[in-house]
């Protein structure tokens, strides 16, 4: 079994902001935490990672996002999202065969492991690809296969590939791999379905991942269709019997609040949601009803990119500008959002997403011997205000290296730079 101790390293268990330890060590064995605390005497077997002017925390936890879309990065910007998808999105993704999802899959990989993400949540098609991608990275992943059953005339087809996909892969890549049905959104899915959705999901104790009112558009023609908003018809289908992961929740009536209360997370997508127009979510209000709130970032082609120090500083500033309150998300609880917060949102919260004693060993170490982190009166301050991707120094999931000293340890960067480019010149010229 390997041990590896940080030693002497300022450790953030993101459990209460006054559980910092300053130079502390953190002792690994196998895939968990088996020591944190002060200094102490390590035996010679102990491998010995150097914590000098560095902190840790745990992984962060991107509760949203479509990770293959990273091929349509930069494709169509400015554009509102009706127009956006059904002009440029979906036509370019209805070209997408499995090794270029896996192949995206692989590109987004390197930039979530670069950036500090050690978990995400992803909704996509060809899931299996994306699996691969988990497994061969280091990655941990709740991973579902997108289902749109609007106007297709098999949806009960549509149900048994996300079911199948979900039965199959769950427990995989070594137990890194948890899965969820993903119905993309009540106007794609209609309420029979969404119905056939909640049996399976309770049968199977599988989650639930679906986009929850996220535009205007969305909760008007909602409330047209069928005389209630979003969250409402959601519940009146039974749905949150399940364990639901509910994206955006941007657009909201006063009765929608409460029904919140009822999933494990909603995901905040702040810069994506910002990008499209879509508004912003009323986070300090949900929190406020004692909803659990995580940090995604969207696919990179509605962001553009997919790290969560960007969302994590966008969070806090757009909850203090758009309220009026410079008290509204502090930084130790908008940091605590994108870890135990996505933790809790995946159901995971007993694994991942702080640092304790029998926890799982993902976590991220920033090199804070840089210009613009010093000096340092408040990590969680520097985190969520000053931090740049470029500070992550080291990254472990499971207690195995991804990235070391800003090396990929488990996967080759030029290898995956190279082919992503060739499959993206392939389909943009097909």
């Amino acid at each position: 079994m390997n041990k590896i101790v940080l030693k002497r390293i300022s450790i953030l268990p993101m459990t209460r902001a006054e559980d910092l330890l300053i130079e502390g060590d953190l002792l690994i064995e196998g895939d968990r935490i088996a020591y944190v605390g002060p200094p102490r005497f390590w035996p010679e077997e102990v491998e010995v990672f150097e914590g000098n002017g560095k902190v840790v925390l745990p992984g962060f936890v991107n509760a949203h996002t479509h990770l293959a879309m990273v091929f349509l990065r930069g494709f169509a910007d400015d554009m509102a999202l009706d127009r956006w998808l059904k002009e440029k999105i979906w036509p370019m993704e209805a070209k997408l065969k499995p090794y270029h999802v896996y192949t995206f899959s692989m590109l987004g990989a390197a930039e979530l492991i670069a950036s500090g993400v050690t978990t995400f949540a992803d909704m996509y098609f060809h899931m299996d690809r994306v699996a691969q991608a988990v497994e061969e990275t280091g990655l941990r992943a709740s991973l579902s296969q997108g289902m749109i059953a609007q106007g297709n005339p098999f949806p009960q087809e549509v149900l048994k590939r996300g079911t199948d996909f979900a039965v199959k892969f769950r427990g995989a890549a070594q137990g890194r791999i948890t899965t969820m049905l993903a119905p993309h959104a009540p106007y794609t899915c209609p309420p029979d379905f969404l119905k056939r959705v909640r049996e399976v999901a309770l049968k199977e104790g599988l989650p639930v991942h679906i986009h929850v009112s996220e535009t205007n558009k969305e909760v008007e023609d909602c409330l047209m269709e069928y005389g209630v908003t979003p969250p409402e018809l959601l519940e009146s289908l039974g749905l949150f019997d399940c364990s639901v992961l509910a994206a955006h929740c941007v657009v909201l009536r006063d009765q929608d609040f409460f029904i919140l209360r009822k999933v494990k997370g909603v995901a905040h997508c702040p810069i994506s949601n910002l990008k499209l127009a879509s508004g912003v979510a009323p986070v300090p209000r949900l929190l406020d009803c004692g909803v659990n709130v995580a940090l995604g970032t969207d696919g990179a082609s509605s962001n553009n990119r997919l790290e969560l120090l960007q969302e994590i500083k966008t969070a806090s500033l757009l909850a203090k500008g758009v309220n009026f309150d410079p008290l509204a998300l502090p930084a130790f609880q908008t940091l605590q959002m994108a870890t135990l917060g996505g933790a809790k949102a995946l159901s995971l919260e007993q694994e991942i997403g702080t640092l304790e004693v029998g926890k799982k060993a993902d976590l991220v170490v920033f090199d804070f011997d840089t210009p613009h982190l010093q000096p340092c009166f408040d990590y969680y301050s520097h985190l969520v205000y000053s931090a740049l991707p470029s500070d992550v120094h080291s990254v472990m999931v499971d207690g195995k290296w991804l990235y070391r000293d800003r090396r990929f340890e488990t996967l080759d960067w030029e290898r995956v730079k190279k082919e992503a480019l060739k499959a993206t010149k392939e389909l943009v010229q097909g």
